[in-house]
């Protein structure tokens, strides 16, 4: 009985050799951090060359073209483009939120007034507030929304309205 269990025996030796030889293999073929941080070097250097090279050869060809085209695709700040149908510029009385509406509900109430105010004058259904006109609004916190506002309303051919702030003149 004793020859069984020898063999049992060096069966699990052979395997414990073998499990202890798979990491010594991938610890052999890392690379210590010096060695990797200048391979990563050179494999950027590389890509940099590369890509430098298409890129002059396109500036050659379209350099001229490039300027004019960026200049004219420029939409105003914060806009789209959008096919403009009517736009108005509106001082829009903010008072009945401050005579009707209790202290803590003011500035929500201006904002629907804004809404309900262009899409009376627009005569539209639809009505999207910029971040920037509410922004105007809640500047003063949630009790002392501006008194009157003015704006900027500027209609789609799709019959929606947007609201911007007036621009300074």
């Amino acid at each position: 009985m004793s020859e069984p269990e020898s063999k049992e025996e060096n069966v699990v030796e052979t395997e414990e050799e073998e499990i202890e030889e798979t990491p010594a293999k991938d610890v052999e073929t890392e690379e210590s951090p010096a060695e990797e941080a200048a391979t990563e070097e050179e494999e950027s250097d590389e890509e940099a060359e590369t890509e430098e090279e298409p890129a002059s050869e396109e500036e050659e060809t379209t350099g001229a073209e490039t300027a004019p085209a960026a200049e004219a695709k420029e939409p105003a700040e914060g806009e789209e483009e959008i096919e403009v149908v009517e736009e108005k510029i509106y001082t829009i009385p903010l008072r009945h939120a401050w005579v009707v509406t209790p202290r803590g509900k003011r500035a929500p109430r201006a904002v629907r007034d804004v809404r309900d105010y262009v899409a009376r004058h627009m005569k539209a259904d639809e009505v999207a507030i910029s971040n920037e006109v509410n922004s105007q609004v809640w500047a003063r916190s949630i009790n002392k929304p501006p008194r009157k506002i003015t704006i900027r309303a500027v209609k789609d051919k799709e019959g929606k309205v947007i609201v911007y702030p007036s621009r300074a003149a």
